[in-house]
């Protein structure tokens, strides 16, 4: 039975089950005499080393390795065996201490890597011997197997953390070049296990940064099944959502042992999001050509834009013959520099000088395309290998990246080493019985308090979970019409990122233009983001409309009522204030009958004035045909007061003006009916005249009529005090853009009606008594041209009422009803005018031999000459052929009434 010891370790019961139970199923997968690995390169010392390498490929069909990886394997594998000889050679560094090797090959596979492992614990294996005996008798001899102090590797994370799992329980402290899984910062579950490169975290923390530098806000990932990959896209999911601006298009997975039909499907899949051309991946090197030779044959070179990992990195492998699907690619990997002194060692190597390397042979057949012996497994080429090949010189050679980190992580191990041995033996050559009895967390303890300066001169140092400082260079593969395909820097991340965009190129006809990868283009000015439910990277673009602006890039905010957005919706501009120009087609047609009205009126007042003592104008009734005469020029005047800039005085002027017009003209055209119509009334019944039928009277009765009015307007501004306000309804129009806010006087249409209703009551019964006096002969003063003119009055008041309040609701409203209620009043004013006064003008001018003083009548004689007519003009049938008639015009001079 065997028996687990270490010296200095106190296992507990669990622990030894578990390490147990890990060594019977691994080992259950291979053969027992394979427990020591018979490919494996062993070096004698003093102190051993353990090394992993991913020498072989990943085997297919059931065959744990398969090709042999000439960068990732054999230029790593050397890394650590010119180290050593670097470290054995230093008399500086571990004096009088010599360290050996035993370096396994993990064929990428993490199960096959675990079952070489067990290599690095045979040590500590003690085997009960006491019941085995040889057929002599004699007990048996075993070769104690050397004891691993400590581990270099491995390469890929998912066989870092399986290897990590078994050392621990053995406190084998494990140094890995290349692995970066973020879970393996977990101190706690993988205590023994340190890194030289960062982590992915920092790895992620730069994709993350080059792609907001890039304006990029939505991607893909995609992950090799495994620790590596699905951390790595975890951890750039996480920052990337701690960041925000970034979304995840499609999160895709490469299974292990992933066919083509894998590759093919992944990429039909990212082509479901076309926007999303950034494609983040984490896999290893045959996933990553799988993806790309599946775009190839998809036929979409050029669409996606990649963004790699390490294991990327600055690799040729990865992209050997898929040159042009690769163009553009942005990788990083873990800041490093080209060894120049491991290039003299590589490129010396012989198969004569290098036979410590028990895969030196196969890499030769396939560096060099040739075949060592008969029994070679190379079947592709019949050219026989004469062993006088120069690495570099017969073939190309270019120091694989991560060669750097295995040197530092020899010399890692090699100072904890020389600072444990010059702490516990002081005064001792060589190792002590002390250190010989430490275990492994004291050689733990002092690789992380390790600090150097490396083989490229950076600064080797571990943080308290054994990770290295995050320092990456950026590359980007690119072509250029003057050079092969390579990969240039492009920048750096060392904490931040210092990308250098300028020196960026892209597939496709725009080389230097950054290409687009986002899931919704930006919103135009204007526009409000209405994002998609559970993806914040998209969303559609609503217009701000109406009278909304752009308050910020999701939401849109009212103007307030005096306000309207600014052309591009950013924000809000006051509404520009507008009035009845002068020079409006609104206002020119008004202005000009005014103007005309005007003019006409002030010419009859002086052709009245002039001849104020002719028979015309005192039959005319002088006094109150020049306070008709005035209520007609105020009706002329009131349109330019509506017309005019409204402020307070204007304003004012308008409420005494806008009806004390119609009401001067229409309560002397009432006083003149009514006279008129007593008169003949009672003279059927009496000779006596009337009362108040003197000029005095006729004026007194008008003034009352007038006061009325103006006694109504004194109320008004009492009431509500005249002042301008600013009408942003009336023309808030649909398109902002014609919005407008109206200066106007505070009336409104309702006052504008009450205003004028006295008015209209005047002019309805002026028009019922012309109705009753139309039977009066015409040469009995004015009362038939009194009811033309106010039957033709009350058709254009009729018509201005439906006008007026039939576009209350219209856009152009101030500008109609100013027109409609100024074009009314002119015409009410020029009717008055003509058929008053223009007759009267015209005999008074062309015509003075009519404007003579008659034969006076007195009044009882006129009332019973007009009763006599009005009978018989009422009886034409007892007219015998218009004889009476004839007869009464032809002894009736004309006559007027006496004044």
């Amino acid at each position: 039975m065997a028996r687990l010891t270490s010296p200095g370790l106190n296992m507990n019961v669990c622990s030894l089950w578990r390490a147990l139970w890990l060594m019977r199923t691994v080992v259950g997968f291979a053969r027992p005499q394979e427990i020591y690995a018979p490919h494996s390169i062993r070096i004698e010392g003093q102190l051993t080393l353990g090394g992993l390498f991913p020498v072989h490929a990943r085997g297919a069909d059931g065959t744990p390795c398969g090709d042999i990886k000439k960068e990732n394997g054999i230029h790593r594998l050397e890394a650590m065996m010119y180290a050593l000889d670097q470290i054995n050679q230093d008399e500086q560094l571990l004096p009088n201490v010599t360290l050996g090797a035993r370096v396994l090959d993990t064929c990428s596979r993490d199960t096959y890597a675990l079952e070489q492992s067990l290599t690095f614990v045979q040590a500590l294996i003690t085997k009960d011997t006491s019941d085995v005996r040889c057929t002599n008798g004699d007990p048996p001899v075993f070769v104690k197997p050397e004891k691993v102090v400590g581990v270099i590797g491995a390469s890929a994370s998912s066989v870092s953390i399986m290897v990590a799992n078994i050392l621990r329980l053995f406190q084998i402290p494990q140094i890995s070049y290349a692995s970066t899984a973020p879970e393996l910062s977990d101190d706690r579950r993988y205590d023994f296990f340190s890194r030289v490169v960062p982590p992915d975290s920092f790895q992620a923390q730069a994709m993350v940064d080059i792609i907001r530098s890039l304006s990029w806000s939505y991607v893909s990932t995609i992950a090799s099944e495994g620790s590596y990959g699905e951390k790595g896209v975890e951890a750039f999911t996480q920052l990337s959502k701690e960041a925000g601006g970034i979304c995840i298009a499609q999160s895709l997975r490469i299974p292990h042992n992933s066919k083509l039909e894998d590759y093919d499907k992944a990429v039909q899949q990212l082509l479901e999001t076309q926007h999303s051309r950034a494609v983040v991946i984490f896999a290893s090197e045959e996933d990553i050509r799988g993806v790309l030779n599946a775009t190839k044959r998809a036929n979409q070179v050029g669409h996606f834009l990649w963004i790699g990992s390490d294991s990327w990195g600055a690799k040729g492998s990865p992209i050997h013959q898929l040159e042009e699907v690769a163009v553009g690619a942005i990788t990083i990997l873990p800041k490093r520099s080209s060894i120049k002194g491991f290039d003299e060692y590589f490129t010396g190597l012989t198969l004569e000088n290098n036979r410590r390397n028990v895969w030196f042979a196969e890499f030769w057949e396939e560096n060099f395309d040739c075949r060592l012996l008969s029994s070679s497994k190379r079947e592709d080429t019949s050219r026989k290998c004469t062993g006088q090949e120069r690495i570099g010189i017969d073939s190309r050679y270019e120091q694989e990246g991560k060669v750097q980190f295995v040197i530092d992580g020899v010399y890692a191990m090699a100072h904890a080493l020389h600072t444990m041995q010059r702490e516990l033996c002081p005064d001792y050559p060589g190792i002590c019985p002390d250190m010989e009895a430490a275990d492994g967390k004291a050689l733990l303890k002092y690789i992380r308090n390790a600090t150097f300066n490396g083989s490229a001169g950076t600064f080797v140092m571990f943080n308290k979970n054994g990770d290295a400082p995050g320092r990456y260079d950026l590359f980007q593969f690119q072509t250029t019409n003057n050079t092969n395909p390579e990969y240039k820097v492009v920048g750096q991340w060392v904490d931040s990122l210092q990308l250098r965009v300028e020196e960026l190129q892209w597939p496709g006809d725009s080389e230097d233009e950054v290409p687009v990868s986002v899931c919704s283009l930006p919103c135009k000015t204007g526009e409000r983001k209405k994002r998609v439910k559970g993806m914040p990277c998209c969303w559609h673009c609503e217009l701000c409309d109406g009278y909304q602006y752009q308050y910020d890039e999701t939401s849109c905010r009212l103007c307030a009522y005096n306000m309207r957005p600014n052309p591009n919706r950013t924000a809000c501009q006051p509404i520009p204030i507008v009035k009845l120009e002068w020079s409006s087609p609104w206002a020119v047609i008004p202005v000009f009958l005014a103007v005309l009205g005007i003019i006409a009126t002030i010419f009859v007042m002086a052709t009245f004035l002039r001849h104020n003592d002719t028979p015309i104008v005192r039959a005319s009734g002088r006094e109150l045909s020049y306070v008709l005469l005035t209520g007609i020029f105020l009706c002329y005047i009131i349109t330019f007061l509506m017309i005019g800039k409204p402020d307070a005085g204007v304003c004012a002027f308008r409420r005494i003006f806008l009806g004390l017009g119609m009401c001067i003209s229409y309560a002397a055209l009432l006083t003149k009916t009514n006279r008129i119509y007593r008169i003949f009334e009672q003279g059927k019944q009496t000779v006596t005249a009337p009362r108040f039928i003197s000029p005095t009277s006729q004026i007194a009765i008008t003034a009352s009529l007038i006061c009325v009015q103006l006694l109504g307007v004194l109320v008004w501004f009492a009431v509500d005090p005249p002042n301008t306000i600013v009408d942003y309804d009336e023309q808030k129009t649909v398109n902002p853009l014609l919005a407008r806010g109206i200066l106007k006087c505070d009336i409104t249409d309702l006052q504008i009606i009450c205003s004028l209703g006295y008015s209209i009551l005047l002019m309805v019964t002026c028009t019922v008594y012309a109705i009753k006096t139309r039977d009066v002969p015409e040469d009995f003063n004015e009362a038939k041209p009194i009811g033309f003119t106010m039957y033709t009055t009350c058709i254009v008041w009729l018509a201005f009422i439906p006008i007026f309040f039939g576009t209350a609701q219209s856009a152009e409203k101030l500008y109609i009803q100013t027109t409609t209620l100024t074009i009314s009043m002119n015409l009410s004013a020029s009717v008055a005018l003509g058929m008053l006064y223009m007759p009267k003008v015209y005999v008074i001018l062309f015509h003075p031999e009519l404007n003579v003083q008659k034969r006076k009548r007195s009044f009882k004689a006129v009332v019973t000459a007009a009763t006599m007519s009005s009978r018989l003009n009422t009886k034409p049938s007892e007219r015998p052929n218009g004889e009476a008639k004839t007869e009464l015009c032809e002894s009736q001079p004309t006559f007027f009434f006496k004044e």
